[in-house]
This record gives C-alpha cells, sequence and structure tokens, in this order.
C-alpha cells in the first residue's frame, strides 16, 4: 500500500508548523440539502482531512451531541450507500484527505469488499471502526488496503505498551488517541495522563498521532506542545453549526 494520503496532508500541515485540522461531521447534518456544501467549506477553510460519520442506531462511542445528530441524520434517511454515492459526486473539490468513521454494522452489511470498492472509487482515504478490536479487524484491513484505503487504529489512556505495539506494527495513515475513557464530547480540560499516552503513541508509531474525544478549543493543545500532530473535533463543531453558525467562522478559531 501507498503512503497514505491521510499521512500526507498530516505531515504538510506540520511542515507548515501548525496541527492538522480534523473536523468531523455526521454524513447528511444538518441535513441532506446543506451536508456537502458544509464538507466543501470546511475543505475550502483549512481542514487537513475531514471525517465523515456513518451515522447507526447503536453509537456506543458518541457523546450525546455526536449521537443526536446522527439519529437526526438517520431519520433523514442516512446510509453509508447515500453518503459514498454524495462523496464520489463532489470528491473532486476536496482537497483534503477523507476519512469514515462509524461502526461495525453498516460495513458488514454492505459488504466489506463492496464497501473497499465503492469507497475507494468515492476517494475515500481511511476507516475508523470504533467498534472493532484490532484481532477482528485483520482480515477487513487486507481487504481496505488492497483499495489503498487505511484501517485507522484507536488507541486511548487505557491501551496498554503491549497493546499499543500491537496497533502499531502495520498501521497506516495515522493514529487516533482518545483522550477520555467514555464517550465523544467538548470537554473544559483534558485527563493529565493524556501526556504520558500521547508520549507513548510518540514513540511507538511511525505515522501521525490525532487526537480527539473532548476538544473544545486550540487552547487545551498548548500543554500537550509536540505530542499531537492533528485535533479531531466534531461535538464542538456540531454545536457550532446547530448555533446558526458557518463551518468558516468555526474552522477561524482554529488556525
Amino acid at each position: 500500500m501507498k503512503v497514505s494520503r491521510l499521512t500526507e496532508k498530516i505531515k504538510e500541515s506540520n511542515a507548515k508548523g501548525r496541527t492538522a485540522l480534523v473536523p468531523f461531521l455526521p454524513g447528511g447534518y444538518p441535513d441532506l440539502d446543506k451536508f456537502w456544501d458544509e464538507i466543501i467549506e470546511l475543505d475550502k477553510n483549512g481542514a487537513d482531512v475531514i471525517e465523515i460519520g456513518m451515522p447507526f442506531s447503536d453509537p456506543v462511542a458518541d457523546g450525546p451531541v455526536v449521537e443526536a445528530a446522527s439519529l437526526k441524520s438517520l431519520e433523514n434517511g442516512v446510509n453509508l450507500k447515500w453518503i459514498i454515492s454524495g462523496l464520489k459526486g463532489c470528491r473532486d473539490k476536496i482537497d483534503a484527505g477523507v476519512l469514515l468513521m462509524g461502526y461495525l454494522n453498516p460495513v458488514l452489511q454492505y459488504g466489506i469488499e463492496q464497501f473497499a470498492k465503492d469507497a475507494q472509487e468515492a476517494g475515500v482515504d481511511g476507516l475508523i471502526i470504533a467498534d472493532m478490536p484490532y484481532e477482528e479487524g485483520v482480515e477487513i484491513k487486507k481487504i481496505l488496503a488492497e483499495h489503498d484505503i487505511s484501517l485507522v487504529p484507536l488507541v486511548g489512556l487505557n491501551t496498554s505498551r503491549e497493546r499499543m505495539k500491537l496497533y502499531a506494527k502495520d498501521a497506516t495513515g495515522f493514529v487516533y488517541f482518545v483522550s477520555v475513557l467514555g464517550t465523544t464530547g467538548d470537554r473544559d480540560t483534558l485527563p493529565e495522563d493524556v501526556k504520558k499516552g500521547l508520549e507513548m503513541a510518540q514513540e511507538l508509531f511511525d505515522i501521525p498521532v490525532a487526537l480527539g474525544f473532548g476538544l473544545k478549543r486550540p487552547e487545551q493543545l498548548v500543554a500537550l506542545d509536540g505530542l499531537v500532530d492533528a485535533a479531531v473535533f466534531g461535538s464542538a463543531l456540531i454545536r457550532h453549526v446547530e448555533a446558526g453558525k458557518s463551518c468558516r467562522e468555526f474552522m477561524e478559531i482554529w488556525k
């Protein structure tokens, strides 16, 4: 598998002296008509990688803000086929890397082989499956790699060194470090042991390290200088959009 566009985009940003920005929006949010315009707006305003959520009815890793937005998308009829088809229609307008994030069931329902083929044709660079442990992802990772799609690992505060080494040995794209023990959602402060976990991830992985779950504002990263290659934010962005404000305004805060 060639070097992932996810890796390239994050390193390009880091080479310019800044943390790469990875905004997250659930597919079809805030509504079917506006969604792709919002994605293009994020791309035009500094997004290095864009994470599109695959709405699912049992989102065990999602906090209340992301869950409510995802359920709204499901009520509007959004599914994986809608997301992939829509992305295929506008991928040439998006310079950022594109990542899909969600749960295993919709991907299995789609069919792994067909999903990988269609996702590659649509320009998907990576996939996160939040409820899939390493051992169950070996075959899926192989199929995705044949289509130049990275299966991005999730590690966190309770991931042991041995376990992190397991993920690190064949990870591509970037590694997603989860800042909290719990679900997504913006928080005022991050746990003190995030720094120690990020130091271990930086030591063991030779791909960029992204921090997500709990990010609300750039100031949270000051104490983690040099340890975070990319910042992922979802709930704070959804709250911003929910308030009727633009994605451009939100991205200005993080530049």
